[in-house]
């Protein structure tokens, strides 16, 4: 008896423990600073209430069932022979069912409403970032003003941005969770999302899709600021010493790197993006819309070695065909004894 209230205290302060910890989390879905987020908010909190009719109720009863027909309660009805009700198969099946159909109209309609690919409604002109998943890294282009950073992101509030999303390498998924709608990076495909900010601050980017050893560092700062900073920051980012070129820039970032520090490109190859897309679409080879050429010295050398290489390739076919009539004739000699002995 002593041993069974010793082990109810202790089962007690746990619980008692547990609730202290989980009250010093947080969850960033639950606390949106967008308009995306806050209808995502809006949705998980809906069904999850809906869900609650039933979970509740099923809890409810099965502690009163037990308490009610408990060994000493002498009280309680003893029933043998009962085995069914119409009542409560009514309940038990129309409940869910009117639930499930409540939660598909909502699935339906928030499925289009929060679509990522629809842009969103505002009186602001959007902006276009583009970001390109690396090892393990974030890359983002913002092609209106020529710039580029890497595991840092920023943007004023209030603007809509359509984030234009791929991958240099593995699948990853670009999530920034208090704006909302998590969206796949895929190498060689152009996927794209909308998201808006409401209040300025940083939050924390993650990928959400396990892509290799350095997959726990690919993080990214999200900075929305006023559209004063937001001037000042691109300002910041011209006056960096670095310059991002394709291929061979691009190439060298894209190297595997852990924990990577933020790093600005004061300016970028013309249509960076699109060169990453087209070098998946052309079986590796890089690609600048067509416009990479090689240099003139360098294609003049490149000319001279495929003249050389034609030449030996002629001269050897020569010394093989040489080869091959002298083996004919041995072996036409050789049965011309043979038949003479």
């Amino acid at each position: 008896m002593q041993r069974s209230s010793l082990w109810r205290r202790r089962g007690t302060l746990v619980l008692l423990a547990l609730c202290l910890f989980l009250a010093g989390c947080s969850s960033a879905l639950l606390d949106p600073k967008g308009q995306v987020g806050a209808e995502q908010r809006t949705l998980i909190l809906t069904a999850f209430g809906l869900m609650l009719i039933v979970v509740i109720p099923v809890i409810v009863m099965t502690l009163l069932f037990g308490w009610r027909y408990r060994r000493s309660n002498s009280v309680a009805n003893y029933m043998p022979d009962w085995a069914h009700s119409n009542v409560i198969e009514a309940v038990v099946w129309i409940v869910p069912c009117a639930i499930i159909a409540v939660l598909a109209l909502l699935t339906w309609k928030t499925s289009h409403s929060l679509d990522p690919h629809k842009p969103l409604e505002s009186d602001v002109a959007p902006i276009e970032i583009q970001a390109v998943a690396l090892d393990w890294k974030w890359l983002f282009i913002y092609p209106e003003q020529g710039i580029a950073s890497v595991n840092e992101v920023a943007f004023p509030v209030d603007t809509p941005v359509r984030f234009r999303v791929s991958s240099g390498s593995v699948m990853n998924a670009f999530f920034i969770p208090h704006l909302g709608s998590q969206i796949y990076a895929m190498a060689g495909m152009d996927n794209d999302v909308h998201l808006i900010a409401d209040e300025t601050g940083s939050y924390p980017g993650r990928s959400t899709n396990y892509s290799g050893a350095g997959f726990s560092g690919m993080t990214f700062d999200a900075k929305v600021t006023t559209p004063a900073d937001f001037d000042a920051w691109v300002e910041t980012v011209r006056g960096a010493p670095q310059t991002l070129t394709y291929p061979e820039g691009y190439e060298a970032l894209a190297e595997p790197s852990e924990s990577n520090p933020v790093e600005y490109f004061s300016a970028v190859s013309p249509s960076l993006y699109e060169s990453i897309l087209k070098s998946f679409h052309t079986g590796g080879e890089h690609s600048m819309g067509g416009d990479h050429q090689l240099s003139g010295d360098h294609a003049d050398s490149h000319d001279g070695e495929s003249a050389h290489a034609t030449d030996h390739a002629a001269e050897s076919g020569h010394v093989t065909n040489n080869h091959a009539s002298q083996d004919h004739a041995m072996r036409s000699h050789s049965s011309s004894v043979e038949a003479g002995g």
